[in-house]
Parts: structure tokens; C-alpha cells; sequence
């Protein structure tokens, strides 16, 4: 047995860490074979709408005015104001100098147009690569919608497999929208009607299976309101206990519960207008308990649900609690959850996801995680060795290597 030696300890973290090879379990990211829906450079990374929101806290542009510009247009001002004009220390901005930092790039020079050059020359495949390289990651999971008018042909007529690149099966407009996604579902050839009759119901059934089927989904995502509540006699309700959740069992799929998004509370801002709130716990534990051969993944929005939540998975085996996600994905709540997670569920979590929606963002997001994830990891087996256990390094990368993806991988392959 290599133990280790207790003065080494940050040392062999950072080891484990640069070994481990990341599943990041959920991201907003494209195979090559969605073409344009895959984003990535400098002025992806400048409009992103984390750089948007703070853009427009620091200027007096009018938001019609912003909107009217071209994206290099978008990117110059923002460049300017939240980089030039101010220090770049808020974590969306931090994060662009870090990716400029890693490509080998002078974040000195502050020179926007030879960094522009450097990305004009890379090739797409080539540089999704080079980041995957830079940021440690193995393969990713993406968040694919079959709502949307772009991607949806993709899967019909011209998806091409990536190992890289895994798939998710979003169906936020089902659940949150029936309304309106009932019509679509029947011009699609599904026998629906907006009442949730038992023949509709059967038909969102096939919905479901046969999407998750196409795509191969590793697991069937939604993202919530902070009102989200169960039980309950709403279409929400209804279509997540009868028609979805019988077909995630089914499936062996889990479902992973997004909850705290607040659309659009600002607008004016477009996507970057969305805000938060505190969901409600007690939700999930109901879909844990009420539904106990079914497999459930949670990440809430909210600081305040973080010690419920991991209270909540102490309890429920069929629960993977993971990532920091958006307004929590900031390092000193990073820390504390980590923190928390750690000492309530031990390493049978999944600390971390990008979340990215720029695939250099996968560079950022990651380094600034693992050395925050290291750091706690380091103390805790500092405690131990301070208690008398003796640490091996092979355990130690085991550990690593479950945060970064082995958990999720045996979380998916489990039969309750």
C-alpha cells in the first residue's frame, strides 16, 4: 500500500485530480454534428448572458441599443466595460481571463483583436479537442430539447455520433407548457388532446420512450420554478407521476430535477433575465419516497435548500445529489457546499458540473472547481490523518475519480 504522507496531501490531491478523466454530467454543449448550435470563442465567452446581466449593471446603454448590435459589436463593449474599464474579478469574468490564460494566450496585453485571431484560426473539431485536453474532461452530457426547431431535425435526419458527447432528454415543454406542447406533439403524430385523458397519456408515453430511445439519454432533465411542489392535481403533476416517471422506470432513466428558475424577471435582458428562488425540498422527497424504483438526480438554485437537499439524500438511496449550479456556482459557495456535501454524504455525490454553454467556459468552470473540490478534499484527509488513518494514494484517486463521474456512471447502471 503507497500511503501517503500526511505533509503530501494537497500534493496528492492535485495528482488524483490531474489523473481523473471528468464526465461533466451536464452541459449545455453540442456534438460537431449540430454545427452552429456548438458555440465556442471570444466573443461566445464576451455574450454570454452571465457577462450580459453584469454588463449592464456598469453602463448607461439602453437595452434596445445593446440588442441592435452585432455580436463583435456586443462583445467590444462589454470587453471594454467589464475588462477595461473595471477588474475583471467577478467569477463570469474571471473565468474568460482564465480560458485566454490556458489557450497560452496574453491576458496581459488585454488585446482583443489578436485573441479574435487565435480563435479565427483554430478548426472546430481540433479545438473542441484542445479544451477538452485543457479542462481534463473524458466526455460531457448535453441537454437536448426535442422542441427545438434547429436541433430536432439534427436527430431525425443527421446525427452523427460523438463518444465525447452524451445525450440528456429535455422535456421542459411538456411538463411546464402543455398548453401549448400538446399541439405540437399531435402535428408530430402523437394522439394527444389537451385534456390528459388515458389515451393522451399513453401517447406522452411514447413521446418519452421513443425520444429517449433516438437520442440514447443518459437521463431525462427539467428545470423548475421555485413553486414547484408535489404532490399535486396540476398537468405538471399529472404528466410527471403517470406518464413520465412510468417510462423512467421503465427506461432505468433517471430524472433530474432542476429547481429554483425564476423566467424572465427582468425582460429586457432576454435569456440573461432569468432569476431565482427557494424550491421546495419536500418535493423530492415525496418523488424519492412516493416513487422508490424510480432513480432521481437534484441540484437546487437556491444556497438556502443545499443543507435540506443533502439531508434529503442521507435518506433516499434512489437520490444523486450534484453540481453547484448558475447563482451557486461561485467559489465560495462552491466551497461550502462541497464542504457540506462531504461531511453529510461522505463521496456518494457529484460535486460538480459546468453547466457551459460555450465549450471553453469547460476550461474555467473545471479548474476553478477542482481546486476549490482539492482544497476541501485535502482537509478532510488531513482530519483523518490527524486521527491515525493511514491514507493510500490509490484510495485517494478512487475517491477522485467517483466525484468527477464514477458516481454517476454507477448511479446510472443501478436497479432499485
Amino acid at each position: 500500500m503507497a500511503t501517503v504522507d500526511a505533509r503530501d496531501l494537497r500534493g496528492a490531491v492535485d495528482r488524483a485530480m490531474a489523473r481523473a478523466k471528468i464526465t461533466d454530467i451536464h452541459t449545455h454543449l453540442y456534438a460537431p454534428c449540430f454545427g452552429g448550435l456548438l458555440s465556442w470563442g471570444i466573443d461566445e465567452l464576451l455574450t454570454y448572458h452571465y457577462l450580459i446581466a453584469e454588463f449592464f449593471r456598469q453602463s448607461d446603454l439602453p437595452y434596445d441599443d445593446f440588442w441592435k448590435l452585432t455580436k463583435p459589436q456586443q462583445a467590444n463593449a462589454i470587453w471594454k466595460t467589464l475588462f477595461i474599464d473595471n477588474s475583471p474579478v467577478s467569477e463570469a469574468c474571471r473565468g474568460v481571463v482564465t480560458v485566454l490564460h490556458a489557450l497560452g494566450l496574453d491576458v496581459g496585453r488585454r488585446d482583443l483583436a489578436s485573441y479574435r485571431k487565435f480563435f479565427a484560426s483554430q478548426t472546430r473539431d481540433a479545438y473542441i479537442g484542445l479544451v477538452f485536453e485543457k479542462a481534463g474532461i473524458r466526455d460531457c452530457v448535453m441537454t437536448n430539447d426535442p422542441f427545438d426547431d434547429v436541433e430536432r431535425p439534427v436527430w431525425l435526419n443527421g446525427y452523427q455520433a460523438d463518444d465525447r458527447f452524451k445525450a440528456a432528454l429535455r422535456i421542459d415543454p411538456v411538463l411546464l407548457g402543455w398548453s401549448k406542447s400538446w399541439k405540437r406533439l399531435h402535428d408530430w403524430g402523437y394522439k394527444t388532446e389537451h385534456r390528459l385523458t388515458p389515451k393522451t397519456l399513453r401517447e406522452m408515453q411514447r413521446f418519452f420512450r421513443e425520444w429517449a430511445t433516438r437520442t440514447k439519454a443518459l437521463y431525462v432533465g427539467v428545470s423548475l420554478p421555485p413553486t414547484f411542489t408535489m404532490p399535486g392535481s396540476d398537468p405538471t403533476a399529472q404528466i410527471l407521476e403517470r406518464a413520465l416517471l412510468p417510462v423512467c422506470e421503465e427506461l432505468n432513466l433517471p430524472l433530474a430535477l432542476m429547481i429554483g428558475v425564476k423566467r424572465q424577471v427582468n425582460p429586457q435582458l432576454r435569456m440573461a433575465g432569468d432569476g431565482m428562488g427557494r424550491g421546495s425540498v419536500e418535493a423530492v422527497e415525496h418523488l424519492c419516497a412516493a416513487f422508490p424504483k424510480n432513480k432521481f438526480m437534484a441540484t437546487l438554485l437556491s444556497r438556502e435548500n443545499q443543507h435540506q437537499l443533502c439531508v434529503a439524500a442521507r435518506k433516499f438511496r434512489n437520490l444523486l445529489v450534484f453540481g453547484c449550479w448558475w447563482f451557486v456556482n461561485n467559489p465560495s459557495i462552491i466551497e461550502e457546499m462541497t464542504r457540506e456535501r462531504l461531511e453529510l454524504l461522505g463521496t456518494s455525490m457529484i460535486p460538480q458540473h459546468s453547466d457551459a454553454r460555450v465549450i471553453d467556459q469547460v476550461i474555467y468552470k473545471w479548474s476553478h472547481s477542482k481546486r476549490i473540490i482539492g482544497d476541501v478534499l485535502a482537509s478532510k484527509y488531513a482530519d483523518l490523518a490527524a486521527s491515525g488513518w493511514a491514507l493510500d494514494e490509490a484510495e485517494l484517486q478512487r475517491d477522485v475519480d467517483r466525484l468527477l463521474g464514477g458516481n454517476f456512471w454507477s448511479f446510472l447502471e443501478k436497479k432499485l
